[in-house]
Parts: C-alpha cells; structure tokens; sequence
C-alpha cells in the first residue's frame, strides 16, 4: 500500500501531521529510517526550532541522502522550518546551507510588527498549483514563525501574507511544495492543502 512518509529527524511537528493525515484517511508512516522514506509515495519534511539545530538532525539522523533523493523524484512538501530548509542558505543564528532545493535564503521578517508572528493570517494566491486547488483568496491559515524565505526566483513563489511586509506563505516548483503556515493547524483550509498533496501521491492530482 502506497503511503506518505513524515521524516522524523528529532526536530518536527510529527504527531500532529500524522494525526492530520489519520483523519483525512491518508496512509502514512513516520520514517526515522532512509527505506521508510525511499519506498514512499510522497514526504513530509516538518521541522520546529533553529534552522541550523534542524539541519544538523537531518545530517545525524542519516536520512539526508533519501530525502534530497525523494524530494527530486516525488511529491515533496516542507511544512514551516521544513519549508525554509527547501532553500539555499539561513542566516538565523548564524550562516547554514539549507537543501539547496529551491533558489534563494531565509531571513529574518523585516517587519514593524512583532516577531514572531503567530497566528491567523490571510493568503494571497500569486501563482495558483495543485495545492491551492479549492482555496479562495484571502483564506486564513497559521503561522508561527520571525524568519522567511526570500525566493530567488518569482516564480517559485505561489502565496504571501502580509505581515507589515510581503511574506512568502507558500512555494511551489514542479513536485517540490512549502508551506511556512502551518496546514496541520489551518482547519478546512490546512485539511483542503494536505488533501491535495495526498492526491498528488496517489498518481490522480
């Protein structure tokens, strides 16, 4: 049976993905182990904490090497920190080479507000996909998070919130997703995205 994989590095929000994904009916399995993660449909990268604490675990738990492999062969998607991962570089804390996945670096929100933003924000649709199938403009999901990723490509950019600033919400470049907004957490709107990405690995989105 086909199955997401919710890469578990010591730094993610996996219950509650994997929760999530219980209740919308999607098979999946948390993967501490690279065949858990190379025999999966789709993955989940999750993460909380330090971007360089969070690349670190990725490194020491062995499972670098099959989830830079998944992510070029399957539907991929980075929640929150995983999402910030897909890039480059961070600056937070100090300099750190992320995934190296999409072009561009995180920085910290240049903003007026307070960081971290948390809470419910409204998303700007800039490029729909297959994520934002059945979203409307201007629907609320939630964030947690003082840094952001800094695309440097426009048209990997797929959603923005404002938050005194333009801030990505969500990128998308062929199979590889991100959402810096917590889906799991987002009600309809977060169970409509993790619904899509589903489909994705079910060979029918």
């Amino acid at each position: 049976m086909s199955y997401i994989a919710i890469v578990d590095y010591g730094a993610g929000n996996l219950m509650s993905v994997h929760n999530t994904l219980d209740f919308l009916g999607c098979e999946n399995r948390i993967a501490d182990m690279p065949e858990t993660v190379e025999r999966a449909a789709g993955v989940i990268l999750p993460g909380v904490g330090a971007f360089p604490d969070a690349m670190q675990a990725l490194a020491d738990s062995g499972l670098l090497a099959a989830v830079k492999k998944a992510s070029a062969e399957k539907p991929f998607l980075g929640i929150c920190l995983g999402m910030q991962m897909l890039f480059e570089e961070s600056d937070e804390v100090r300099p750190c080479k992320g995934l190296g996945l999409l072009p561009g670096c995180i920085r910290r929100i240049k903003t007026g507000l307070k960081l971290p933003q948390i809470g419910w924000n409204a998303l700007h649709i800039e490029r729909p996909n297959a994520l934002t199938h059945g979203l409307q403009e201007g629907d609320y999901v939630y964030f947690v998070h003082s840094f952001a990723a800094a695309p440097a490509n426009r048209d990997d950019l797929a959603c923005w919130t404002d938050y005194g600033a333009e801030v990505p919400a969500m990128v998308a470049r062929g199979h590889v997703f991100g959402c810096q907004f917590h889906p799991e957490k987002s009600g309809p709107v977060g169970l409509t995205i993790l619904k899509n990405f589903a489909k994705l690995t079910e060979g029918d989105g």
